[in-house]
């Protein structure tokens, strides 16, 4: 914009906020009559007053609270006093210093195919869901550590998995063994959704190797 020759500035009163804070975040959201703003979430509340709370899964419960600012999502809980709200930027510089996986990654992450969400986590074992778009298929891949069952929920999947290639059918499934060459692929027209339960000693996301893939991304 400061670049271009057609450029009009004019004075005007609109109000303006760069939402740079969750607290600014929550003045977007009406205040009920005890200046509580919520959003997005079941809530209960018990003598509660001037706060910001937010959510998405769970229900949020609050006793005999004031100012304070409550953002629960699938990563993380986040507690602060609104007049503190900018200093988030601490606990990320905290994280990320200890190595904690959270200051990088989410339970749900959008790639070029659709998405997946961890559901849960354990010593050896890994459950994710995973969502592809319509005509859209991963990279053929390996995996050195881990095995890897997949059962469709809805849809249909064209599978690679060694010198195989299959149909998957909503309530079927497919094992993977650690060392098989292998690539998803959603070749309906409505979204494929399955469940993938991952197990072996290392399950980290940078076990992994792509030989083709049509984002580019082979290693």
């Amino acid at each position: 914009m400061e670049k271009s020759s057609k450029v009009a500035v004019v004075p005007c009163r609109i109000g303006w906020s760069d939402i740079g804070s969750w607290d600014a975040l929550g003045d977007l959201t009406e205040p009920d009559a005890c200046g509580n703003r919520i959003e997005g979430a079941q809530v209960t509340l018990h003598e509660v007053s001037n706060c910001y709370i937010r959510g998405s899964e769970r229900m949020i419960g609050a006793v005999g609270i004031d100012n304070l600012i409550v953002i629960d999502t699938p990563d993380a809980l986040l507690v602060a006093t609104r007049e503190r709200a900018q200093d988030v930027k601490h606990l990320y510089a905290r994280l990320k210093a200890g190595g904690h996986d959270a200051y990088k990654l989410h339970r749900s992450v959008n790639r070029p195919w659709g998405s997946y969400t961890v559901l849960e986590t354990g010593p050896n074992f890994k459950i994710k869901r995973i969502e592809v778009k319509p005509g859209a298929c991963l990279s053929l891949q390996m995996h050195y550590h881990r095995s890897e069952h997949w059962i469709v929920v809805s849809g249909m999947a064209r599978v690679v998995n060694g010198e195989k290639e299959l149909f998957v059918n909503t309530n079927e499934s497919t094992y993977i063994p650690a060392g098989h060459k292998h690539r998803l692929e959603n070749p309906g027209l409505l979204p494929l959704v399955m469940i993938e339960v991952q197990s072996g000693a290392y399950l980290d996301e940078d076990d992994i190797v792509r030989f083709d893939d049509i984002y580019g991304r082979v290693n």
